[in-house]
């Protein structure tokens, strides 16, 4: 991976040709594991900014074409998302393009049909399932803070033609993209700048809003430009606000989620702040005040018990 400003360069290895996962893996990358991590730059860097990582994925039979037709095939409907691939940065999800296309065809000329595709969820198929769980076991392996009470472990494959552009967008996930094939260039842009995302954007996201964001073309100059290629990964913190555009080959991309204690308390703020928002308040800011975080979440813990217990009582 390149980022623009020219600083770090990964490169792929070859053939995979891992080890089981053992219950008290090491920080250090190690010639089995699967990821690449420098450990010092995962402590400094994990949630708070983006960096590179290297895999060793690019040659597993998993995302081979024959092999993710079967999987799409496999999936329920819900899990297989696909539209046209000729988008705008700034669009509207509400006026997507399909491809007039079914799932199967999609992949069959994803070469030349100017596609966007996304297999949610692959974690459904055991095979898939068990490549997440041993990525994200060497991440959890690291020991970082932030990343304790991993949960909602989920992975996602994403195939695109030629040109294709993902919109600008955020995510709720803890989520690092491992490039498979083809290359791509993400622009990821700070998610703590209110300038671009503001609280009220944010509070609506948590609360059901479509993950698509307007984006200025302003914006731009404050990205922080990648240019992955096959072998090459990247990390992108919670909230932070991205678009990406596929150079001239077919793109294959697996990205592996995972939400944390930490996400979900998140979570729950935005939620909390949405509500009071349409009540008339004015609420602080999620992060501002750890006093007043700590009482809203623990409002919401008292009122969902409550709730609960009703609920129950009623049945």
């Amino acid at each position: 991976m390149i980022r623009k400003e020219g600083k770090q360069k990964v490169t792929s290895s070859a053939t995979l040709e891992c080890p089981p996962i053992e219950s008290t893996p090491s920080r250090a990358s190690i010639p089995g594991n699967l990821l690449r991590i420098d450990p010092e730059v995962f402590d400094s860097s994990f949630g708070r900014g983006p960096f590179v990582v290297g895999h060793r994925l690019t040659s597993h039979h998993l995302f081979e074409f024959a092999r993710l037709l079967e999987l799409a095939k496999a999936l329920p409907p819900a899990s297989v998302e696909y539209n046209a691939g000729n988008l705008a940065v700034n669009q509207d999800p509400n006026l997507t393009p399909r491809n007039g296309l079914s799932a199967e065809e999609t992949i069959d000329r994803i070469a030349h049909c100017n596609s966007w595709m996304v297999l949610k969820n692959v974690e459904q198929d055991v095979n898939y399932r068990d490549l997440l769980f041993r990525c994200l076991c060497e991440i959890e392996a690291q020991g970082h803070p932030y990343a304790r009470g991993v949960c909602h472990r989920e992975g996602f494959v994403f195939i695109s033609s030629p040109g294709a552009v993902t919109p600008y967008h955020v995510d709720t996930e803890c989520n690092f993209l491992l490039q498979v094939a083809g290359k791509k260039q993400v622009s990821l842009f700070d998610g703590s700048d209110r300038s671009l995302l503001s609280e009220e954007e944010l509070e609506r996201f948590y609360s059901g809003a479509h993950r698509n964001l307007v984006f200025k073309d302003n914006y731009q100059h404050k990205a922080s430009v990648f240019e992955l290629r096959p072998g090459d990964g990247l990390h992108f913190p919670v909230t932070w606000p991205h678009w990406v555009k596929v150079h001239d080959e077919v793109s294959i991309s697996f990205s592996i989620t995972f939400r944390t204690r930490a996400t979900e308390r998140r979570d729950v703020l935005y939620h909390v702040n949405h509500y009071l928002r349409g009540k008339g308040w004015t609420p602080t800011p999620v992060g501002s005040s750890r006093l007043r975080d700590c009482l809203k979440y623990n409002a919401y813990r008292v009122v969902r018990r409550v709730h609960n217990l009703l609920k129950r009582d009623s049945t």
